[in-house]
């Protein structure tokens, strides 16, 4: 192990222009090599870096990336979000499901993976920590594995072994993990939401939930539920108070029962230190997690994810504000799909009413642009802080009627006033 410790300016020497390198995500994002790799950057031109999200203080603006690097994103996070928007980055549309096919078969073929790992143990085996997602297909294409090893990081169970052995250099670190907070945006509207997303949990549902202050308030609101299960893409914070209180079991879970099965976690340091050597949780590739035919095998999943605008017909825009590329694709259409054909699944699409400036996120039709993320054939409920809309079954002109009773009330009357334009009268 000696022989492959290096310091950080060394590790990142090697590499060369015009080079791909795959960046672990979220919590586990490998600050340390980025830093150091960017400040290499009068010495390099047209270095692609390849990341789902990236967390914590690295400066991807366009100008400290020039022409010495390319974000070219899987899913588009806040610290990338300028860059991918210019000349210096831009966005792969790609189910979470299936971006490890993307490395295994050599479409976006990889000379680096950064990763960023625990301490090794008494047998070698470092662990990836907090986000495995698709780093194990990274690893196993990629030319050259560069680690952060960091002291900070727990060991996680499941998928998330690597024998130093398969790592070419190393760099030892001891710095705390990057954290987000969400449930201190949980406000007034998140738990009205989330009220009327409850109602419809049944004691025993296998939850998957997305991003944000909605899943944190949902969980909130699960406090007097049995029984519930857990296989999601990932997690943070708001669903340790479930199982301090035994309310999340997974009894019920057909697919690794009586475990929490995600993908990657994101939060506090309280949650780090929940997933620490933790058996209940398992972290198993995105691959897996995501495979809607894996998904439906569970009983009652609700899948509850958010949305930027939705139209009158149901077609839901997740991912970009018109052409402006704000997020992405990631797993929601994975698990709304999965979620529908799981026995009694209920696929939720949950969003406030209206933007921070007032605006309707219902509307007649998506920003120029925008695009559709889940298909209004795929879509079910659609919930906002004033109801809920059943759209399974429903012709276009009662989806449309449906949405209008859930949109703020404000905008209800320019609503219905395009839905007589485009539907006349007819309301059977």
């Amino acid at each position: 192990m000696q022989k492959k410790i290096k310091s950080v300016e060394e590790a990142v020497s090697i590499v060369n222009s015009r080079q791909r390198i795959f960046i672990q995500g979220s919590a586990a994002t490998p600050r340390t090599l980025l830093n150091a790799l960017l400040n290499r950057k009068n010495e390099l031109s047209k270095v692609e870096l390849i990341s789902i999200t990236t967390l914590g203080d690295i400066d991807f603006s366009p100008a400290n990336l020039g022409d010495s690097f390319y974000i070219n994103s899987l899913f588009v996070s806040k610290n990338v979000r300028q860059a991918v928007n210019t000349d210096c980055g831009e966005y792969v549309p790609v189910f979470l499901s299936e971006i490890h096919l993307l490395f295994d078969r050599n479409i976006l073929p990889l000379d680096f993976a950064f990763i960023h790992v625990s301490l090794p143990d008494k047998h070698g085996y470092c662990s990836l920590g907090t986000s495995i997602d698709v780093t194990i297909s990274a690893i196993r294409n990629a030319k050259y594995i560069l680690a952060q090893v960091n002291k900070q990081m727990p060991r996680t169970h499941g998928d998330s072994i690597i024998h130093i052995s398969k790592i070419n250099a190393m760099v030892e670190v001891d710095e705390p993990l990057p954290e987000v907070d969400y449930g201190e945006k949980v406000d007034e509207v998140s738990l009205r939401i989330a009220k009327y997303c409850a109602e419809l949990i049944c004691d025993g549902s296998t939850l998957q939930m997305g991003i944000g202050a909605i899943p944190d308030a949902v969980l909130l609101s699960l406090k007097n539920h049995k029984d519930i299960g857990v296989h999601t893409e990932m997690f943070s914070d708001g669903l340790i108070p479930l199982v301090e209180a035994g309310v999340m079991t997974n009894k019920y879970k057909t697919m690794h029962r009586g475990k929490i099965v995600t993908s990657f976690v994101a939060g506090t340091k309280k949650l780090y230190d929940f997933v620490d050597d933790n058996p209940q949780v398992l972290f198993l590739e995105a691959s897996f997690v995501n495979d809607t035919s894996i998904i439906r095998k569970n009983p009652k999943v609700v899948a509850i994810n958010s949305a930027l605008e939705v139209d009158i017909t149901g077609q839901v825009c997740a991912d970009s504000i018109g052409t402006y590329q704000y997020s992405g694709v990631g797993g929601q259409m994975d698990f709304i799909r999965g979620a529908s054909l799981s026995q009694d699944g209920k696929p939720i699409i949950a969003l406030k009413s209206i933007t921070k400036e007032g605006y309707s996120k219902i509307v007649p039709f998506l920003k120029h642009g925008a695009g559709v993320v889940t298909t209004r054939a795929h879509v079910h409920y659609i919930i906002t802080e004033y109801g809920v809309a059943d759209l399974f079954g429903k012709n276009l002109h009662q989806r449309a009627l449906a949405l209008m009773h859930i949109a703020h009330p404000n905008h209800r009357e320019a609503i219905d006033k395009e839905i007589f334009e485009r539907f006349g009268n007819f309301k059977a």
